[in-house]
Formats: structure tokens, sequence, C-alpha cells
């Protein structure tokens, strides 16, 4: 199996911190020696940064320079692959990238998933996981069911719904990003930890390394982090019931319940109601901060 990671935050923030964390399982804490990858939306929405390579992280000079990079940014995504479908190369290492209606988007998965998948499509694994199958499958179907990246209550339900038909072929944790919104979704592991004031000291869990982020953010920062497992040992991390599903807009957390995958798209009324919900949440995001915004948020 492999590990996830990903950010929201309502102020440009890097992911320095809880990727140090990370790739030390990249081969050296853990097996996920596979590969690795790192992909953080550009703040001036001028396309992804995306790193990948198909060598350990926890022995990468590349990975380690990256963990020191301040790749600022509203979400982004990581992952350390241990191969179990795929071989080890550069073209199976998450996270993936994409094109969907003029946007970016990036996904990374964790687990194993059986069975022939039906692409016919412009959405083609350019390598032979299924994890990136899986990915071009979900924007195949979304292109069919004709979803637009404006309408976020109908593309909500229409992830989840996917989501869980993914997940009857095995094991579906997975992470996918535009940039503006993080949707994550767990059938078996996920954590997720928001931090916000009062900020505290976090101890990473697989080095001695320590950050005080009341020194850092600011007192309107939000940033919520989602890991296979926790990365730090005194955070509060939440398991994320197998199932379930988040939309995390600005650091807000929306959780998507399991029953919310069946029945029809939401109604208009219902659709209204859940977009000012996550609109309260971003005009909360907005309110002023402290120039500069924190340097290791994560």
């Amino acid at each position: 199996m492999c590990e996830l990671l990903a950010l929201s935050a309502n102020t440009p923030t890097d992911l320095c911190f809880s990727f140090h964390g990370l790739r030390r399982r990249g081969g050296a804490t853990a097996d996920h020696a596979d590969g690795w990858g790192l992909a953080s939306f550009d703040v001036a929405g001028q396309g992804v940064h995306l790193y990948r390579e198909d060598t350990a992280a926890a022995f990468s000079a590349t990975a380690a320079r990256v963990a020191t990079l301040p790749l600022k940014a509203h979400c982004s995504i990581a992952h350390i692959r241990k191969a179990t479908r795929g071989t080890v190369a550069l073209r199976n290492c998450h996270p993936f990238h994409r094109r969907w209606h003029d946007e970016d988007w990036v996904f990374a998965h964790n687990g194993d998933l059986a069975g022939e998948w039906s692409l016919d499509g412009p959405h083609q694994p350019l390598g032979d996981t299924d994890s990136e199958t899986a990915f071009c499958w979900m924007l195949q179907e979304l292109d069919r069911a004709g979803v637009t990246p404006d309408d976020d209550a109908r593309l909500r339900w229409e992830l989840m719904r996917l989501s869980a038909r993914i997940a009857t072929r095995g094991t579906f944790n997975g992470l996918l990003s535009n940039g503006r919104w993080l949707f994550a979704t767990a059938s078996t592991r996920l954590h997720v930890l928001t931090r916000r004031a009062p900020f505290r000291q976090a101890r990473l869990a697989d080095d001695d390394l320590s950050v005080d982020f009341a020194a850092l953010a600011g007192p309107n920062d939000v940033v919520t982090i989602v890991s296979t497992e926790p990365l730090t040992t005194n955070e509060d991390w939440q398991p994320l019931p197998p199932g379930q599903a988040l939309w995390i807009v600005a650091g807000e957390v929306l959780h998507l319940e399991e029953s919310g995958r069946s029945g029809g798209p939401p109604a208009p009324d219902a659709a209204a109601e859940s977009v000012a919900a996550l609109a309260l949440h971003q005009q909360a995001a907005a309110a002023p901060e402290e120039a500069g915004g924190p340097v290791e948020g994560s």
C-alpha cells in the first residue's frame, strides 16, 4: 500500500513540515520506497508544480530539496508509493495530473482495485497502475454525466457516487483537487487535522523535528491536513470513518456522509443550501490576515 498527504489552507501555505515527515516513511521508518511525488497548485493560477521520482523518498536528494521549498499553495497533494500494481517507474508515481474543462486536476490513491475498466474517451492512463486508470475513469464518467466545474454541489455528489462505485473493486482511499477545493474519500484509512488559532507546537512522529506554529501563523489562518496516518505525536488527528468523504475549501471541512452516495443528484434547494454553507466557510477564510501567511503552515 501507499501513504497519502494533502493540505488545504485559507492563505498560501507550504507543505514542508508534513512532507518531511511523510518522506521519512518512504524507506526509512516504513517501506513505501517505490516512488514519491508532490503537487502544489500555483497561487497565481499558473498551473501545478509537480515533482515525482521513482525512488525511495527517504534517501532521495531531490525529495530532501523539495521538502525545503517554500511552495505556498491553497491546495497541495503528496504521495509515497509501495508498488502493488504496476511497475516501479516514473510514469506510475503519484500524484497524477490531467486537464479537465481547462482546469488542472491532481489525484493520488492508496489501495488495490481489481477488474477491467472501460475507457473510450480522451482520458487514458500513461502508466499501468489501477490508480491512474481509476482517475481517468472518474474524469470520463464526469464528462458522461454532464458535470461542469462551476457546479460544486453536483460535482461533490458525482464524486461521492463514483468513489462508491470504485470502492466496490477493492480499497479506495483517494485525494483529488483542482487547486480550489480538496476532495478526500476513505474506504479504509485516512486521518484529518485542522490547525487554527490558538496555534501550538507540533512534533513529527517519524523524525526529531518540531515546529511552533504560534510563531509562524496568523490569527485567522486555517490549515487542514489529510494523511493516511497521523504525522505528529501531540495533535488531535481524527480518523475518517470508512465510506465517508470530505470536501475542503480554504481549510474548512464539509463532511459528506456515506448516505449521500445513494439516490439522485441534489435537489436545487439542497444544492443551494450546501453551496451557501461553503460560501460562509470561504467568507470566513477571506478575513484579514497578517501579511505573509505562515512560513511552514503544515
